[in-house]
């Protein structure tokens, strides 16, 4: 375990309470086709993840797309397997248990809900054999039992029961959604991972999603991780946001602090892109993509677009480092000042894009 992993498990048991996921030094390695016929690129999908959940928390997380967020959700819950490091569930290293004690571990501790219901469940059942499939995989109590626990999950969720023996395709998006949801908590898990759970929705249906969410974390005592492109969305939902850029966690905060308290000019570059309605400022400017992920860049992964970048960025990786408010890391050589508005930076990021 890093020094920094073991600071975040240390705040999390002085809470009083054991670590429910922890990641260390997780890296996630796919390999891709290139040119030619014979020869693979390494996609580096997720590198070097240090990170904690408590029983009961939330936490976001945010990033542009393919910066690793995805590939985190499943690495927490077991679908994938990582390269390199440790995922431990409940203090068990999950990859070193038998197949048996992993299918147990992950299906009856863990539940996932998926970007895209309409996709993510299996449009030629309906929603009584969906939302039972997990309780006959698992042998969860009797046939009749599972029944009621199916009712359960869809008054849970506030599906009504004439929905029973409907199709997916005969439901409404927000409807398969609450299906979805209800399917991730069918064997009580203590972690949900909601990997962009509201992308694939009206606009109308989102805030109604979002709150069911909430509701049911309090309600049950879950542990959620909310992945998501809307940064305005998981800062209101959490109690702790995670950035991350090209496959790193590049920082940890606070929810109430990443807005204008964030150290790493990432972030606070992401959160300028959606700022409120009272005091409205331009975002901080990013030029160019972000690079490959099968060809990262030397050093720090955001100095191609960062506006404080210098040599030294380009030679060594950034260390973790805290901030004066225990749960705030973040690895940056040149990071922003506690104290210095975005506005402040967003006019120091376009002096150093002009022309000398």
């Amino acid at each position: 375990m890093s020094a920094v992993e073991k600071s975040a498990a240390d705040e999390v048991s002085a809470a009083g309470a054991s670590p429910l996921v922890e990641l260390s030094g997780a890296h996630v390695v796919h390999k891709a086709r290139s040119g030619g016929l014979f020869t693979r690129d390494k996609v580096y999908a997720l590198t070097g993840a240090d990170l904690v959940i408590a029983p009961g928390e939330t936490v976001g997380v945010v990033g542009e797309s393919g910066c690793g967020k995805s590939t985190l959700a499943k690495v927490l819950v077991g679908v994938q397997r990582p390269t390199e490091g440790t995922v431990a569930f409940r203090g068990r290293d999950l990859w070193a248990m038998t197949p048996a004690e992993r299918r147990t571990a992950v299906g009856a501790g863990t539940g996932m809900i998926f970007q895209d219901p309409s996709t993510a469940l299996n449009r030629r059942l309906p929603v009584r054999q969906i939302l039972r499939d997990p309780l006959d995989v698992h042998e969860r109590g009797t046939k009749r039992e599972r029944e009621d626990r199916v009712r359960e999950l869809m008054s849970l969720v506030g599906l009504p029961r004439a929905l029973t023996d409907a199709l997916p395709g005969q439901l409404s998006g927000g409807q398969r959604q609450r299906v979805a949801i209800a399917r991730a908590l069918a064997l009580d898990p203590d972690l949900v991972v909601a990997d962009e759970p509201t992308s694939a929705l009206d606009v109308s249906v989102r805030a109604q999603i979002l709150n069911l969410l909430l509701d049911l974390k309090e309600r049950l005592g879950l542990a959620l991780v909310f992945v998501s492109h809307d940064i305005q969305t998981v800062r209101r939902m959490s109690d702790r946001v995670i950035t991350m850029y090209l496959g790193r966690i590049v920082e940890e905060a606070p929810a109430d602090r990443v807005t204008d308290r964030a150290r790493h000019p990432y972030t606070r570059a992401l959160f300028s892109a959606t700022p409120g309605l009272i005091d409205p400022i331009d975002p901080i400017p990013l030029v160019g993509p972000v690079p490959s992920a099968t060809r990262p860049p030397s050093g720090c992964p955001f100095r191609t677009r960062c506006w404080k970048a210098n040599e030294v960025c380009a030679e060594v990786m950034p260390e973790i480092s805290g901030a004066s408010i225990p749960g705030h890391r973040y690895r940056c050589h040149h990071p922003v000042e506690e104290d210095q508005s975005t506005r402040d930076l967003v006019t120091q990021a376009a002096s150093t894009r002009e022309p000398s």
